[in-house]
């Protein structure tokens, strides 16, 4: 063979082994990319299924394999988002952004998540890009001149409407920001001007110059409002926002009877629809609540208003809220009473009934409408939680724990923080009923759940240091919630008795003393543990004087009275 020859040959055999790595190659990239798909897809079915562990898992390992996929990127900023970890949200979005082709939605998501943590330079930027890009998608103006006005930019979110107002027009929703903007630069003039273009270009329109007057009236200027008020009379004399409008003007002038005089002409009214009539009532109240005046004179608007319509449980719900502002518990219970009895399904009156009887301390009746809404609404665990809580206000503790126990089984396993509070009960249940392991056992769960259970923290921390029993877990639990709420009296107090079962003495008063300055209850609890504390820090004189202030503030107790009547430290045999 001749050095041509070998030549040619030595060619062929490099491109012949060239071209195997390249056909190696595109192989295992073939292979990686099915490896991706299979994963990515796979995590998509889990995350569709609500298995958001085990998707974020594989969404992660899909990261490893493929790390510029704008798919992968837009899914993991979402997990980010729900572990309150916006910085890597963000970074995945941005990513979704680069590698997503122009994709509207990524560059969407992008801004909109930008505005919604408060970046909102970065989201002005990328509403301008989306603008750019689709300057016809109206309500990119709109998220644009909002981040404008929280960037504090309000100048240029002004020109975003103006620039939005060229495109569709003059409309009440894009005067009034303007309005709103000009306010805040505190240019009044141009304010107004924004609402009076909108009466000029619609002169039939009797809003307008109701708005206008509603303005004045606002900046204390009762002639202007009357005066703009009554050209909204002159175009639509049956309006019914006029009656709402005049009625405010007499409120601001301080004639209540002429304000009431006008809602209830429009009550009357046989052509206003209910919801009309129900919004005037509405806004009227909140009138009566901004400018702190009593709303007791609206009760017979809706004893009028019910009369007309007393099939409408939505104007029952409204008084009943109404009644309860006022006080009127009773009455408002009748109320609520009435709308379960024609809407048995109605969550919302049940809640209130059970609000009222929860805040009265009525366990019997707090027990029948939990056990009615249980049938009603078998799916909802909070009428096991406070039918729980009333068999154990009537010291029926095993019926209680057996309704907890059931509202167990109902909880979603991922929703720990419930879970916690449910076996959170069943140990104080139990340690109430004198199981105390049982208890400890109960605690140990809902510390497992949800480490922060600050109630839990505080209670097992206590019923520890009343048994005498490790003290030094039941001080670490302690400090923990000094460490999450430093200025509750009730935690300060349960430190300082740990120390005190210890022999700290020093520590102890300094704890029981912090927890009595917190104290805005006037606990005789405290007092009589600061006299304790006082006591076996050699302090005898100053204990029994805590003691006396113990029993004075109700603490009623054959060992408090024995403490006073011997002047010496006793233990509380009850205490455990």
């Amino acid at each position: 063979m001749n050095n041509n020859n070998r030549h040619i040959a030595r060619q062929a055999a490099l491109i012949s082994l060239c071209l195997l790595l390249f056909i190696n190659a595109q192989g295992q990239d073939a292979k990686e990319n099915r490896k991706f798909d299979y994963f990515f897809y796979e995590g998509l079915n889990l995350k569709n299924a609500g298995k958001y562990d085990a998707a974020f898992e594989l969404f992660t390992h899909c990261l490893a394999i493929d790390s510029t996929s704008a798919p992968l990127l837009y899914e993991l900023s979402s997990f980010y988002l729900q572990l309150d970890r916006p910085d890597k949200a963000v970074e995945m979005l941005k990513g979704a952004v680069r590698y997503g082709a122009g994709n509207f939605t990524y560059k969407m998501t992008l801004a909109t998540t930008l505005r919604n943590l408060g970046m909102y330079g970065e989201a002005v930027e990328a509403y301008e890009e989306l603008i750019a890009g689709y300057p016809m998608k109206m309500e990119l103006y709109y998220y644009l001149a909002d981040a404008l006005t929280q960037e504090g930019e309000i100048g240029d979110a002004i020109r975003a409407y103006d620039t939005l107002e060229s495109i569709t027009g003059m409309n009440e929703g894009i005067s009034m920001q303007k309005y709103r903007l000009y306010s805040l630069l505190e240019e009044p003039e141009n304010a107004f001007k924004e609402v009076e273009k909108l009466a000029g270009k619609f002169p039939m329109e009797a809003r307008y110059p109701i708005i206008i007057g509603d303005l004045y009236l606002e900046k204390g200027k009762t002639q202007e409002a009357y005066e703009s008020y009554r050209k909204a009379y002159a175009i639509d004399s049956e309006n019914p926002y006029y009656i709402v409008a005049m009625s405010n003007y007499y409120e601001a002038i301080n004639d209540k009877e002429a304000a009431e005089t006008q809602i209830r002409t429009a009550l009357v009214k046989d052509n206003l629809d209910i919801e009309t009539k129900v919004a005037i009532l509405s806004r009227y109240i909140l009138r009566l609540q901004q400018s702190q005046r009593g709303t007791e004179n609206a009760a017979t608007l809706f004893e009028t208003l019910i009369g007309q319509h007393p099939e409408k449980t939505e104007l029952r719900l409204m008084y009943g809220a109404l009644l309860v502002a006022n006080g009127k518990t009773d009455e408002a219970g009748f109320q609520y009473q009435l709308v379960t009895e024609m809407e048995p399904a109605n969550a919302g009156a049940w809640q209130q009934l059970l609000d009222i009887s929860l805040k009265k301390q009525d366990s019997q009746e707090v027990i029948r409408l939990c056990t009615r809404c249980i049938e009603l609404f078998p799916g909802a665990s909070e009428y096991y939680f406070y039918l729980g809580i009333g068999y154990f206000q009537e010291q029926n503790y095993d019926k209680a724990l057996e309704v907890y126990n059931e509202g167990l089984r109902i909880i979603p396993s991922d929703n720990k923080q419930l879970l916690s509070t449910f076996y959170a009960q069943i140990g104080d249940i139990q340690h109430q009923a004198g199981q105390p392991e049982k208890a400890y056992e109960a605690y140990e769960k809902a510390l497992e759940l949800n480490d922060k259970n600050i109630l839990v923290l505080n209670n097992y921390a206590y019923f520890l240091s009343l048994a005498n029993k490790d003290l030094k877990k039941a001080e670490r639990m302690s400090a923990q919630c000094i460490k999450l709420e430093p200025d509750n009296a009730t935690y300060l107090d349960t430190y300082a008795w740990i120390f005190f079962k210890q022999g700290s003495y020093t520590l102890a008063k300094f704890y029981i003393e912090s927890a009595l300055k917190k104290d805005d209850t006037q606990s005789p609890e405290l007092l009589d543990h600061y006299g304790d504390i006082l006591f076996l820090s050699g302090e005898e004189e100053e204990a029994v004087i805590q003691w006396e202030k113990a029993r004075e503030r109700g603490k009623k107790s054959d060992v408090l009275d024995r403490k006073i009547n011997e002047r010496t430290y006793i233990e509380d045999p009850n205490a455990k």
